[in-house]
């Protein structure tokens, strides 16, 4: 054996030698610069020969390489980086023959996708640059923000994060992080609890955003869905961000082997600035904090994990002291006084852990991508509040020495509010999905999720009012306790517990006509099963884009399909905190027809995009609206109708800067099958309300249904503009523009019946204003020395918040008089004020 491994091993060595010689009796030699989309040199970039046994050869720091390789013979040359996309070549070359070939490799920063062309115009979904996101005046400073300023999305509180989409509710948004979805809190009752949104901007890569008629792949609400992925870095950088309100801090960066990449941000905000222009004085300690991380590892050339983590806690606490609101009519102006005693504090904690391991193949053809997340939410509601009030008329003469003054007292009274809740919320997630691409125009999608819930909630609420009954009207349950009545009493202890099984098959075909009109179509299927309701759905959706071979740039698009709800926690529990476990999955039928042009006005780009819609619900559960907390009747007993047309119309208005105009026209509408009064009337056929009855049935009078009614979201007309301007002479010098306009939305007395709440609030009228002075330009611009050389740019901007001062009304605080008459006094959001703000990057 020893002579034939002897031997063996000295051909081996022979058969090298002799190789190599003959090699570089004949070779040629390629050489060049290997950069990344940003223009960075890329380091450790393999030059190989596909099928080759020839060593490869690697980038230095600065993207350099040199290869020699066989000269005369048709070769592969393959460029490759764990981090990049692959990139090859073709080439043969005579000897000695030396070819430059210089490459820009695309960084893997999403699962790939299968080629559209023009960048996703032939989807639903809307691409939102995120520079924008920075720049946006807004007093909630959140990402969430950028939102409002798209047509078909409402939000009328300054102070919330949470918006409304042609029609719909704050539970029916979907809303992604690298392909996993969030959650909003549960018990959040105002804009001034809330914190932060779960999306951090200073993190995020792309934004995709859909107002309805959006794929399979997405899952099972019905208005919308927000798409967002965060960055993969390629350096190091950061940013750090600074301004009355708050402080932001993240920083990201990249191993020298390109296989490591972390991303991490924290955010600290408090409304307190903002909170003390509100009408209800008193001691304001909102605290909310938010962490976040980002890591991805690639294991070998084939297999990547990622990693997603988030904490977040927000703990709000008054001691208010003392409210005074002005409010009626010129003919009759009369004014609310409470003076308070106790406090509240309300604290909510969420975490959210996502490991993804991605498989892509070597022809990078199918990418398959399994997903365990864990969400964890804690939240406690804890306050005991008695407000003492009066209601006071005012002089409404300007002759009078005592004009704006309180002339005669209408109504005194008393009221205590009570809670103690604790909610605990686990769900529990696995879930894969996957794309194949058959060619560069055609590609399968699918996906499957098993999720496990786990939610215990102790409800613990009362009011109680004062004997005189001034305060907010007497509505059942009540419940007499020594003497005393306690109205909208809660106390319950729930435990539930379900499972859910989703997914979903897509694909997406992409065809050039004969007359070099281009054809997509998107279709797909989706179905779902929960457990506690034992319901199981099926729902087709489909998207058809045509471009025809105009000279201007028109696409069209049809979009329709199945969008069904099944319900979450929120919906389940009635006002009474009692829990109807047969509810069913509310249903939305999407037919959304759209316009996309493209054109060129001033020598630069715009975009034009007209959205005509109309969504058919059924199997709606009623709910209403007290500021941002929804209160569901936990009945399937409503069908409806949503309806109308969006404009946008987006460009370089100013040469270098984008800015957009978007008005939408909406109406929604609802009739709940169950609802109807009597009309009573006496002997002389008068109209008296309210209907007499005798034993549950109305003497001489007529039963009425009230059929179609606005629901709460019913906000007719929305007009919002995003507008970004230079200083002439002084680039360096931005404005921005965010105005918003809303119609007003329905609203009634607390506890009413759904045909009774069809009231209007005041229109939401907004205006914030925002000057940036770069005071340090990109780094690539400039040469600097010292700390200079560190950053990359420095803005500063000053911010003015409801530059109109509009008392702009988010709900209303029911009281009554001495005849029992009831007023809705108005509880204003937020005055103008200040803001100054610092954005850092290095």
């Amino acid at each position: 054996m020893f002579p034939t491994f002897v031997s063996k091993y000295l051909f081996f060595v022979l058969s090298f030698f002799v190789g190599n010689v003959l090699l570089a009796q004949s070779t040629a030699t390629i050489y060049g610069k290997i950069l990344g989309e940003d223009n960075d040199p890329v380091e450790d970039v393999s030059i190989s020969i596909l099928g080759g046994t020839q060593a490869p050869s690697y980038s230095n720091a600065k993207g350099e390489y040199s290869y020699k390789i066989p000269a005369d013979v048709e070769l592969t040359i393959v460029f490759y980086s764990i981090s990049h996309f692959q990139e090859q070549r073709v080439v043969k070359l005579a000897p000695d023959e030396k070819l430059e070939i210089n490459r820009i490799l695309k960084f893997k920063n999403q699962i790939t996708t299968v080629e559209v062309t023009d960048e996703n115009r032939y989807q639903t979904t809307s691409r939102i640059d995120p520079i924008n996101i920075s720049h946006i005046p807004t007093a909630s400073q959140d990402f969430n923000a950028i939102l409002f300023t798209l047509p078909g999305v409402s939000n009328r509180n300054e102070l919330s994060s949470a918006y409304s989409v042609r029609g719909g509710n704050f539970d029916e948004n979907l809303v992604y992080v690298n392909g996993i979805e969030v959650y909003r809190p549960f018990l959040v009752r105002s804009g001034q609890q809330e914190g932060l949104s779960f999306i951090n901007p200073d993190m995020v890569s792309s934004v995709l955003f859909s107002a309805g008629g959006f794929e399979a792949k997405y899952g099972d609400k019905m208005s919308s869905v927000l798409d967002v992925q965060y960055r993969r870095p390629r350096k190091f950088a950061g940013t750090f961000s600074g301004s009355l309100l708050g402080t932001n801090l993240h920083l990201e960066g990249m191993s020298k082997s390109n296989r490591f990449t972390w991303m991490v941000g924290a955010r600290y905000k408090t409304n307190q600035y903002l909170l003390r222009s509100l009408d209800t004085k008193g001691a304001y300690k909102p605290m909310f904090i938010d962490g976040q991380a980002y890591f991805t590892f690639d294991v070998n050339t084939n297999w990547q994990l990622d990693l997603l983590g988030n904490y977040a806690s927000n703990s709000y606490q008054i001691v208010p002291e003392s409210r005074e609101t002005d409010f009626g009519t010129l003919n009759q102006a009369l004014r609310l006084k409470i003076y308070f005693d106790g406090q509240e504090i309300d604290k909510f904690q969420t975490m959210m852990g996502a490991l993804s391991a991605i498989y892509r193949s070597d022809n990078e053809k199918a990418t398959l991508r399994f997903i365990g997340s864990v969400f964890n939410s804690q939240e406690s509601e804890a306050f005991d509040i008695q407000g003492q009030y009066f209601i006071d008329e005012l002089e409404t003469d300007f002759g009078e020495e005592n004009f704006g003054d309180a002339v005669a007292n209408l109504g005194v009274g008393t009221f205590l509010q009570h809670a103690r809740t604790n909610l605990t919320a686990y769900v529990y997630s696995l879930e894969h999905k996957g794309n194949y691409n058959i060619d560069r125009k055609k590609q399968v999608l699918w996906g499957v999720k098993y999720s496990h819930e786990d939610i215990s909630d102790k409800l613990s609420e009362w009011k109680y009012v004062d004997s005189a009954d001034f305060a907010v009207p007497t509505v059942v349950p009540y419940v007499p306790v020594d003497g005393f009545e306690l109205q909208d009493v809660i106390k319950q202890k729930i435990n539930i517990t379900s499972d859910r099984v989703s997914g979903f098959l897509q694909g997406v075909y992409n065809k050039e006509l004969k007359d070099t009109s281009n054809l997509s179509v998107t279709a797909g299927v989706r179905a779902n099963y929960w457990s506690l309701n034992q319901q199981a759905l099926f729902g087709p959706r489909a998207t058809l884009g045509y471009k025809p071979n105009w000279k201007r740039d028109f696409l069209f698009k049809f979009s329709t399909g199945y969008y069904y709800q099944p319900p979450f926690y929120r919906e389940l529990r009635d006002r009474n905190g009692i829990i109807n476990y047969d509810l069913k999955a509310q249903t939305s039928i999407h037919f959304v027809l759209t316009s996309d042009y493209n054109f060129k006005a001033w020598r630069r780009p715009f975009k034009f995009v007209v959205e005509a819609y109309y969504k058919y619900l059924d199997n709606l559960i009623p709910y209403e609206i007290d500021n941002v907390r929804i209160r569901y009747s936990a009945k399937n007993n409503a069908r409806g109708y949503a309806t109308g047309i969006d404009f946008k119309v987006n460009g370089e208005f100013v040469k270098g800067v984008e800015s957009w105009f978007s008005l939408s026209v909406m109406q929604t509408q609802e009739d709940v099958k169950d609802d109807f009064y009597f009309d009573y009337y006496n002997s002389d056929g008068e109209l008296i309300k309210p209907a007499v009855t005798v034993n549950d049935v109305a003497v001489d009078s007529t039963k009425q249904f009230p059929g179609y009614i606005p629901r709460p979201t019913d906000q007719r007309v929305n007009f919002a503009i995003f507008f970004q301007d230079k200083m002439p002479g002084l680039p360096d010098l931005k404005m921005h523009l965010n105005l918003l306009f809303g119609a007003g939305v329905p609203f009634g007395p607390p506890g009413a019946e759904r045909y009774k709440q069809t009231l209007r609030m005041p229109p939401y009228r907004r205006v914030d204003l925002g000057f940036s002075y770069q005071l340090l330009k990109e780094k690539r611009t400039r040469k600097e020395k010292g700390v200079g050389r560190y950053l990359n740019s420095v803005w500063l901007s000053l911010e003015v918040f409801n530059l109109l001062g509009t008392n702009n009304t988010v709900s209303y605080i029911w009281v009554e008089d001495v005849t029992n008459r009831q007023y809705a006094v108005p509880n204003y959001l937020t005055q103008r004020q200040l803001n100054l703000r610092m954005i850092v990057k290095f």
